[in-house]
């Protein structure tokens, strides 16, 4: 079992920044792939950024690139975001793949999820 904890939302003006927090427990977290989406209602979940075990392999969404940088470090990982748009309002939400080394852009690779940080950007 996998406990994931989102925290860093918030409301922030259009050009700003915010960090998100996921914070990992039960098990060691160098096991587990990890990975960042995000939601808003009506649409489906979309990816936004994963990382591997080892932080060694990184990537992000186009719509993202540049302005977002995932990473981790001990039992967290963090979403970096900058430039803030307002189309980025969305829940955020991390997620944990212990199966894979690296995992995928698509929500059902991932068998673990937490309940979520709302980031709300401002025009």
């Amino acid at each position: 079992q996998v406990q994931l904890v989102e925290s860093g939302g918030g409301l922030v003006q259009a050009g700003g920044s915010l960090r998100l927090s996921c914070t990992v427990s039960g098990r060691t977290f160098s096991t587990v792939a990890m990975g960042w989406f995000r939601q808003t209602p009506g649409k489906e979940r979309e990816f936004v950024a994963r990382i591997s075990r080892t932080g060694n392999n990184r990537g992000v969404a186009d719509s993202v690139r540049g302005r977002f940088t995932i990473s981790r470090d001990g039992a967290m990982m963090y979403l970096q975001m900058d430039s803030l748009k307002p189309e980025d309002t969305a829940v955020y939400y991390c997620a944990a793949d212990p199966s894979s080394y690296y995992s995928g852009t698509f929500p059902n690779r991932y068998e673990y999820w937490g309940q979520g940080t709302q980031v709300t950007v401002s025009s």
